[in-house]
């Protein structure tokens, strides 16, 4: 079956507002018989007449009028739909999917969404919490625009990952503990710990971090949840390790925080396809440049 062209369609419509085949020639910039043959070829498919002539004067029959209402939909929503593609390609709009693990949607992504919503309001940030290997598969299959993800990681054809964020580890340790003031592997082993569960990168950063004194300890509870596990050490549950970001407070009165001994720093990058880069996709990079971290 044979799909009705949109120009016939614009035919119709300029035949049905002008009431003339020659003054819709003239404005559609067609040539008279072009515009015969469009308005016989819609009628061959619709199987009836959809203009009559009265006194000179060209109007849309009952079938007409109807497809005439319909045409003038359907042209709208073609002209809408270009329109909207166009604002994308500028990069006024659009729609931009970005991979991320809980603890950077959580902790840097409002910022970085609050600064997009000034700028450029009209692009559609779609966030999907995932780990740094699948957000790295899903770049590469086209299912992702941007990932963050954790450092080092392995190259990626097709893939272009750079260094981001450099943030250092700290101890979360409840308020009411007897804290040191400077938190080593030894200390924070004979205590109560809630750790990242180890499907992630700073479980494994954090096992290193412990062998460096010593056997590994056993922790009470492993989440993948930052703000749940800040819970937890506010309820006095256990003491953890997390990234702090320079640019968010600690603002929870029963959490200290504390400086590791030895040093341990959590690395993120970001990663997106080598290929050309829609605008959209690049306006979003340039806010989450401006939240790097050396």
């Amino acid at each position: 079956m044979r799909e009705i062209s949109l120009d016939r369609l614009r035919t119709l419509v300029a035949i049905a507002d002008l009431g003339s085949f020659a003054e819709a020639a003239r404005v559609l910039n067609l040539a008279p018989p072009t515009v015969s043959l469009h308005i016989a070829d819609l009628e061959a498919r619709v199987g009836g007449t959809l203009l009559s002539r009265t006194r000179g004067q060209v109007q849309p029959s009952a079938i007409g009028e109807t497809l005439v209402a319909r045409a003038r939909k359907l042209l709208a929503d073609a002209e809408q739909a270009l329109e909207d593609v166009q604002r994308q390609v500028q990069g006024l709009s659009g729609r931009v999917r970005l991979g991320a693990s809980t603890g950077a949607i959580a902790q840097l992504m409002p910022q970085a969404l609050e600064t997009l919503g000034q700028q450029h309001p009209s692009i559609d940030v779609q966030v999907s919490v995932l780990t740094s290997q699948s957000t790295l598969k899903k770049l590469a299959e086209g299912a992702l625009d941007i990932g963050l993800v954790a450092l080092p990681q392995a190259p990626v054809k097709g893939l272009r990952i750079q260094a981001w964020r450099r943030d250092p580890v700290m101890a979360f340790l409840p308020a009411r503990w007897d804290c040191p003031h400077v938190v080593t592997p030894n200390w924070l082993a004979a205590q109560p710990l809630i750790l990242n569960d180890n499907s992630t990168r700073l479980s494994r950063q954090t096992a290193e971090w412990f062998a460096s004194a010593g056997p590994q300890p056993t922790a009470r509870i492993q989440l993948n949840y930052n703000d749940a596990i800040k819970s937890l050490v506010a309820a006095g549950y256990g003491a953890t390790l997390l990234p702090h970001e320079a640019s968010t407070p600690l603002t929870d009165p029963r959490i200290v925080m504390r400086p590791l001994q030895p040093l341990l720093w959590r690395q993120l990058g970001i990663a997106h396809r080598s290929a050309e880069v829609e605008k959209p996709t690049q306006h979003v990079l340039e806010v989450l440049w401006g939240l790097s971290a050396d």
